[in-house]
């Protein structure tokens, strides 16, 4: 059963909060969206994707996390909707904000209002909309189960 659910709704489930001064105000810097998402992301434990361990010490990228056992080192943003992301990071949250306000606004105004090519814009936000198809927003953060 496929429910929409307002703007405000999808803000608080995603973010804890409904509001976009409160939204600025968190993600100003790509260090706070990173130690956002690597919270949201391991909430319940490290499991290393390769051998299955949960040991893990600190990786050398802020907030990456490495395998006691294979040394296998995975940062924050693998694994989720910001993958391989070449824009900074709270920038990029600025358009998951955007997509999920759902402002009618087109690619081409989206990418001028961020300074962006359209393209990135483009595919960032078809990456966004495809992880909350169904309202189901935990595939945003790597989140599987």
């Amino acid at each position: 059963m496929n429910k929409e659910i307002d703007f405000e709704s999808r803000l608080k489930l995603i973010f804890g909060f409904s509001s976009q001064e409160e939204f600025s105000a968190k993600f100003s810097t790509d260090i706070a969206c990173l130690e956002w998402l690597s919270q949201h992301k391991w909430e319940n434990g490290f499991v290393c994707r390769k051998c299955g361990n949960t040991n893990f010490c600190d990786g050398s990228e802020p907030f990456s996390r490495r395998c006691t056992r294979c040394k296998r080192t995975e940062s924050a943003t693998a694994h989720t909707a910001f993958h391989r992301c070449k824009i900074p990071l709270s920038v990029a949250f600025k358009l998951l904000y955007q997509t999920v306000e759902e402002s009618g606004d087109s690619i081409r105004i989206v990418a001028k209002k961020n300074e962006l090519r359209n393209m990135t814009c483009w595919r960032l936000i078809h990456k966004f909309q495809s992880c909350m198809h169904e309202n189901d927003c935990r595939k945003l953060f790597g989140k599987t189960e």
